[in-house]
């Protein structure tokens, strides 16, 4: 068993498969709209995480107008913010929430408003003040708009922040937007982050006497 400390000033969290573990209720969507689309649904969860749905469709049908792709969205979003039955809580985030209570941090996610809500309510985790969800940014991850957003709302340079991530589409969102990333499951393992955690009980939040945060990692 080994640590890593790492400083930072802020920190930005993805929702699904950082904080919360919502893969039930994705493939359930996902795959209903893949076979009707006749696309391989487990090709289809291969792209799935990390971007917004109109993403993920542009990526699965390519030559389709994005009319369509954002009409097919809207619908998604209501179907996974109606469906909440197994979601629950990543490991230790419940814990790690209320040690960053009072910390500059912000929740960056794919998500819609609606259904950020819905998911971190069924998990039973505070949400953060600040937010930044679909509504708030013109471009899906793997862009960093939403981690550059969140950044400098919280009134941070990137280089001071440390996102928390667990997707290909998140972790290349944060390293573009010049940020730290911390990778959270088994998703995250292979794709380079800063440092690997399986969940965040692996995570300690030490704050320091001049405001900054360090996060003590355990590696396994």
């Amino acid at each position: 068993m080994s640590a890593t400390v790492l400083p930072a000033r802020a920190l930005l969290l993805d929702m699904d498969g950082t904080l919360v573990n919502s893969d039930a209720v994705v493939e359930r969507c996902w795959r209903r709209w893949a076979v009707a689309q006749g696309i391989d649904p487990d090709e289809a969860l291969k792209v799935v995480h990390g971007r917004q749905g109109y993403a993920t469709m542009a990526v699965l049908l390519p030559d389709r107008p994005m009319e369509q792709n954002y009409a097919d969205n809207r619908v998604m979003l209501a179907e996974e913010t109606a469906d909440t039955d197994g979601v629950v809580p990543i490991g230790g985030a419940a814990e790690f929430m209320a040690a960053i209570d009072g910390l500059p941090h912000a929740l960056v996610t794919s998500a819609d408003a609606a259904l950020a809500q819905a998911r971190m309510g069924a998990a039973e985790l505070r949400m953060p003040s600040v937010r930044v969800t679909a509504e708030s940014v013109g471009a899906s991850k793997p862009d960093p708009e939403g981690f550059l957003k969140g950044a400098a709302e919280l009134g941070f340079d990137p280089a001071d922040c440390i996102v928390f991530e667990d997707s290909e589409a998140g972790i290349a969102a944060g390293r573009a937007a010049g940020m730290r990333v911390v990778g959270v499951g088994p998703r995250a393992e292979a794709l380079g982050p800063d440092a690997h955690v399986r969940d965040l009980t692996q995570v300690r939040v030490e704050t320091v006497e001049d405001g900054s945060i360090r996060l003590h990692i355990t590696t396994l």
